[in-house]
């Protein structure tokens, strides 16, 4: 699990595909710390497991399906991606509740100034607006940030320098894809309020009055 504060950003080394795999090198420095084979960290808000390392470089697999759903397979050698270690069992939970897994990639179609801030506005896809609520909690490109604005085809973000500084953010245009994982809460209070398969019955109100809920 991740909470979406970025520790450093990194830089692609290569990335090469293959037909049933694909491989990434990524250069990094602090996240490397007290890091073995086997441990997850999350580039661009991608879950990957570190498969082989070296001095100022970790080496991950790529499955088809996280290509097909990420900006992963766009990337090119050079590029920056945000790094995120998993949390630690006694860290600081600064964030939200970031699983790594994406759900889908949106489109930058606006970046203004406001005084401080920017604001970043996303367009996506039904499937992925139906989770993203105002005030919510959504992670782009693996940052934890905070919905200031939803409609019916895109969300806003506001972006303060300092998140902007030390993550891509500031080097985001409008065109480029970004990562979206929704808030994983949402999903799942979603699939408990759905009737079971097994029965004609759910998480209803009915069902918490007669359980002494309400």
């Amino acid at each position: 699990m991740f909470t979406g504060l970025i520790e450093e950003t990194g830089r692609v080394v290569s990335l090469r595909r293959g037909g049933t795999s694909s491989f990434i090198r990524i250069e990094a420095e602090k996240v490397l710390e007290g890091t073995v084979t086997g441990d997850s960290i999350a580039v661009s808000g991608v879950c990957l497991t570190v498969t082989e390392m070296g001095s100022g470089w970790f080496q991950a697999d790529v499955m088809n399906e996280t290509l097909s759903r990420s900006s992963l397979g766009s990337l090119k050698p050079g590029d920056p991606v945000n790094l995120e270690r998993a949390m630690a069992a006694g860290g600081r939970f600064g964030g939200h509740i970031v699983s790594g897994h994406i759900d889908g990639t949106g489109t930058v179609t606006d970046i203004k100034n406001d005084g401080i801030a920017v604001w970043y506005t996303i367009a996506a896809k039904p499937e992925i607006l139906r989770y993203i609520v105002e005030k919510g909690s959504v992670a782009l490109d693996g940052i934890s940030l905070t919905v200031a604005r939803v409609t019916a085809e895109s969300f806003s973000v506001s972006v303060i320098p300092h998140t902007a500084a030390v993550t891509t953010l500031s080097r985001r245009k409008t065109g480029d894809k970004i990562n979206i994982e929704n808030d994983i809460i949402g999903k799942y209070v979603e699939k408990l309020m759905q009737p079971a398969e097994s029965s004609s019955g759910g998480l209803s109100m009915g069902f918490l009055a007669e359980n002494g809920f309400i």
